[in-house]
């Protein structure tokens, strides 16, 4: 059975500077397939409806990816043979609704004066619609045969397996290619988009988050023991899903202080199933950390 969470915080500095959350995440969970998708909007100064940004991604997403799998059978008898394909036109598919429905928005909620207030008619002219609204994007879709994902921007993408390997399966930085932040908002989006695709193996969770929950930890190894820790207890209450929201309000208040998103969808029976073994993974990971820490001077 698919289960899953979303959850977005605003950043306590975002708090201290009276500025909105620029940060969305969802979820969906049906008989056939799950997805998780967060979205992290730059809050830059030119971006500054980002956060109306990515909101529109993660629902352009979940509705794109459902629209897919309206026929289950024929999707999952497909994707296998052709997933760079279908993964591709799914990708084109998000970017042409974002398009669509942010310039809907701007139609409907012209630029205000205050809005204008911060450039000079210079500066404002050279700003097109689609970077008043600039996003990242991350998603990760599981069903029984397959896990696949892609990103656009910053942000992390995990998976963790049935047998308590925990991997970060799309690299932190490989979607900010020679420091040019890939945004929903680049004309040549579509380029910059990485993707993930699995089969035939046994995938428990995956979650998806944007940059600052990955910047709060020390290390990779933190960071995705992390997961590997909410993986073994949320198949064990509900009631863990409200926690974990209660920590990553912790890690911003006392972390990087940026907004932070994490979404998770999940097989419950695989993470049941394979409960002990993940369980001595976390151990495991545990002995690696305490091994790394600096030893105290004599």
């Amino acid at each position: 059975m698919y289960k899953g969470f979303s959850y977005s915080m605003t950043g306590a500095s975002h708090i201290a500077k009276n500025k909105v959350c620029q940060d969305s995440a969802a979820h969906y969970a049906a008989k056939d397939f799950s997805v998780a998708v967060v979205a992290d909007g730059h809050g830059s100064k030119k971006h500054f409806r980002s956060n109306i940004g990515s909101e529109i991604a993660v629902n352009c997403t979940l509705e794109v990816i459902k629209r897919f799998y309206a026929d289950a059978d024929e999707f999952n008898r497909e994707f296998p043979k052709n997933h760079k394909r279908i993964m591709r036109n799914i990708e084109r598919q998000i970017i042409s609704e974002w398009n669509t429905k942010v310039n809907e928005h701007f139609n409907l909620n012209p630029v205000t004066d205050e809005e204008k207030s911060q450039f000079t008619p210079e500066e404002f002219a050279e700003i097109s619609v689609e970077s008043f609204y600039g996003t990242t994007l991350v998603a990760a879709v599981i069903c029984k045969d397959f896990t696949f994902g892609f990103q656009i921007g910053d942000g992390s993408l995990i998976a963790v397996f049935e047998d308590g390997h925990t991997s970060m399966i799309i690299d932190y930085e490989e979607s900010n290619p020679a420091n040019i932040t890939a945004s929903m908002c680049n004309s040549n989006a579509i380029s910059m988009f990485n993707s993930y695709y699995v089969d035939n193996k046994k995938i428990g969770a995956v979650f998806v988050s944007t940059d600052g929950l990955y910047t709060s930890f020390g290390s990779d190894l933190e960071f995705l023991n992390y997961h590997t820790i909410i993986a073994d207890q949320i198949s064990e209450s509900d009631a863990f899903a409200e926690s974990v929201s209660k920590n990553i309000q912790k890690r911003t208040n006392f972390g990087t202080q940026d907004d932070i998103s994490l979404s998770c969808v999940y097989d419950e029976e695989i993470l049941k199933a394979n409960s002990e073994v993940i369980k001595n993974k976390i151990e495991e990971n545990k002995r690696r950390l305490l091994a790394r820490r600096p030893k105290p001077k004599k």
